[in-house]
């Protein structure tokens, strides 16, 4: 049953809700604006291509991240009304919730395959990698799996704006600080891929200055590099943005200020730049220089086969 109030102290809540929906329907747009920027890549670097494990990983990142924009609106906006809160809203909260578990385990095994290849297929690597990613992700499947048994939803009509309200039953604070260890573990595990990476492109550098190694191959190694440069900058500034957030003292204050609400709303949009924007652009910038590097490798085949007909005939001309 909705609870209904006109009582001016839900003020200050509507208003935080309806600032935090600001943020969250821009970083909506953000999100479809780029799928639309790169939706021709997409079809010709991913739907024309032979379906692969990295097939997958980019289509659920991209439309799950799609899928999770849409919910927040539908859930987040006040204007949007629930008729029945737990079978609608408390289920809509549910899906956004395990979306994003989901979408995060597929950004982390794209980032176990490429360090996997950046490491130049190490057995070592690959199973340190394999067994942190799923002792973190068991952990994280635990605390997902109570979070999400032990809350309840409820509609609130408030000044004429529907909201809808998840609060824990029972167990609430240690609810909340199983969820703050599954966010540093989490953030761990990113530091720790984000110092594999730094130390073989330091490594693998190195090399090339010493040893002159093919064009190729650098080139390959500096598109990986590239794109892992901007998804774990991404990563630090919403890891930074998190870390003020949860222990500023500050910011603990007063949760409805129009300071935190702010904050949140970019914290927001850092973290959908990172998990849906840039995470999808691992794959599809290493696609795209791979298929130029072959439509490159054709150019110089046909190049070469006319030069060599050209000299045929001429000679076979000379010769009649």
């Amino acid at each position: 049953m909705a609870i209904v109030s006109n009582d001016p102290v839900w003020w200050p809540t509507i208003n935080s809700d309806l600032v935090s929906s600001y943020f969250g329907v821009a970083a909506c747009v953000g999100l479809m604006y780029d799928w639309a920027l790169t939706f021709g890549q997409e079809v010709e670097l991913v739907w024309r291509q032979r379906w692969s494990l990295m097939t997958g990983l980019y289509l659920g990142v991209r439309y799950f991240g799609i899928l999770i924009a849409a919910i927040y609106i539908l859930y987040g906006v006040p204007t949007i009304s629930w008729t029945d809160t737990y079978s609608s809203g408390w289920i809509m909260y549910v899906v956004w919730y395990w979306a994003r578990a989901l979408v995060f385990g597929m950004l982390w095994v794209i980032i176990i395959t490429r360090l996997h290849a950046m490491y130049q297929r190490s057995r070592k690597i690959l199973i340190f990698l394999i067994v942190t990613f799923l002792a973190d992700n068991i952990f994280n499947g635990v605390v997902a799996v109570m979070a999400t048994i032990h809350t309840s939803g409820e509609e609130l009509i408030l000044s004429g704006t529907h909201q809808c309200s998840i609060g824990s039953i029972g167990y609430a604070e240690d609810i909340l600080l199983l969820g703050s260890i599954s966010w540093i573990v989490s953030t761990v595990w990113e530091v720790l891929a984000m110092c594999l990476a730094v130390w073989i492109a330091v490594k693998h550098f190195r090399e090339l200055r010493q040893h002159s190694a093919g064009e190729i191959i650098g080139d390959c190694f500096t598109v990986l590099m590239k794109t892992h440069i901007l998804y774990f900058a991404s990563f630090v500034a919403v890891s930074c943005f998190g870390i003020i957030f949860d222990f500023s003292p500050i910011l603990s204050t007063d949760q409805h200020s129009m300071e935190i609400q702010i904050y949140s709303g970019f914290l927001q949009i850092l973290t959908v730049v990172q998990s849906f924007v840039l995470g999808p652009r691992l794959i599809l910038g290493l696609r795209e220089y791979c298929a130029k590097l072959v439509a490159d490798s054709d150019t110089a085949i046909g190049t070469t086969s006319i030069v060599f007909q050209e000299r045929v005939h001429i000679s076979t001309g000379g010769g009649v």
